[in-house]
């Protein structure tokens, strides 16, 4: 039996290293233990070595093996960003004379189209329950569900940008009980503003449908309010405690209306904000205006969605031109 191997010494410098994250980043307890972890397969990777001895041939050899062993490019990505700061905390303070790292990328990744729904799909998923056939205690539920994916679909948000939304903007108080919306509905303007990514600022439309069944929802969130104590007083979407709605209640919501209504894929919130983009590109062609919409800081991000469309106008090219039913039959039978 083998007796297992010594543990690792503790190191001042990764000590220093995290606290300077958590102090000047503000980075999470779950993020400095991740950065841990990565810390700790940068040790074994030194086998007891000085980080000052690490060299690029080294960390070379480590990303060739890791793809070979079939870590996903995201995840050799992640290790060699953490792995990049440290030693270049360590370059400022002297300690190593270069960081080894710094020169060396992760394997590309995959380029994936993102997953959006056929526009006959997408208006089934948002078409209303027909309310002959579901239970009266159901109410307050229903209407907040049909209006989140009716909102999610019109509208093209984020999942954190929907559960962040507030009925109306809100300032209130000072000091430590201050509050101020980070996302609020303009019903007035048929629009909402939310905080995007990087905390940036966005006013995005609401079609007649979504508003339709905000107006709904509205109503029912009012009278709930009203008699329930302790209900969030701002948030648009509330749970049937009177809590704020979470993304994984969110999550689950959509994924149960997309089998109740048949749609024969895994609706996730995401697959609404896609939709929402190929349809829209679809239909105006302006790339531009998509980009804006999302919120996307460049514009390279929003062209995944040029590739999307091409595969839909392949598939009706495929399915309809004369040319291509010979070119398939001819196919077939050779």
């Amino acid at each position: 039996m083998h007796a297992a191997p010594p543990a690792a010494a503790p190191d001042d410098r990764v000590a220093a290293w995290l606290s300077r994250l958590r102090t000047e980043r503000a980075c999470s307890p779950r993020t400095l233990e991740a950065y841990g972890r990565e810390l700790a397969e940068l040790r074994r990777l030194a086998d007891g070595r000085d980080w000052a001895a690490l060299t690029e041939a080294d960390v070379r050899r480590w990303v060739a093996g890791a793809a070979r062993a079939g870590l996903a490019p995201s995840s050799i990505a992640r290790r060699l960003s953490a792995w990049r700061g440290f030693l270049d905390f360590l370059a400022v303070r002297g300690d190593v004379p270069a960081n080894p790292v710094r020169g060396v990328r992760a394997p590309r990744r995959p380029k994936r189209l993102p997953k959006a729904l056929p526009p006959d799909l997408a208006l089934r998923f948002v078409q209303p329950d027909d309310e002959a056939d579901a239970p009266a205690d159901g109410a307050f539920a229903r209407a907040r569900d049909q209006a989140i994916v009716e909102l999610l679909y019109s509208s093209g948000l984020r999942l954190s940008e929907l559960t962040g939304l507030d009925t109306r903007y809100v300032e209130v108080g000072g000091g430590a009980g201050a509050y101020r919306s980070g996302g609020w509905l303009t019903r007035d303007e048929a629009e909402v503003q939310v905080l995007g990514k990087g905390g940036k600022r966005r006013t995005v439309p609401v079609g007649g449908p979504a508003l339709a069944a905000l107006d709904a929802w509205l109503a029912l969130r009012a009278a709930f309010v009203a008699v329930t104590p302790g209900a969030d007083p701002h948030a648009l979407f509330l749970s049937q405690r009177g809590a704020r709605l979470s993304g994984r209640a969110v999550q689950r919501l959509v994924k149960r209306l997309g089998v109740e209504r048949g749609v024969p894929s895994d609706v996730h919130p995401h697959v609404l904000r896609h939709s929402f983009a190929s349809h829209l590109l679809q239909s105006s062609g302006d790339l531009r205006a998509v980009q804006e919409l999302l919120g996307h800081a460049s514009i390279a991000t929003t062209q995944v969605y040029t590739s999307l469309d091409f595969q839909r106008l392949a598939a009706v090219y495929d399915a309809t031109h004369p040319r291509a039913r010979a070119r398939r039959r001819s196919g077939e039978s050779g």
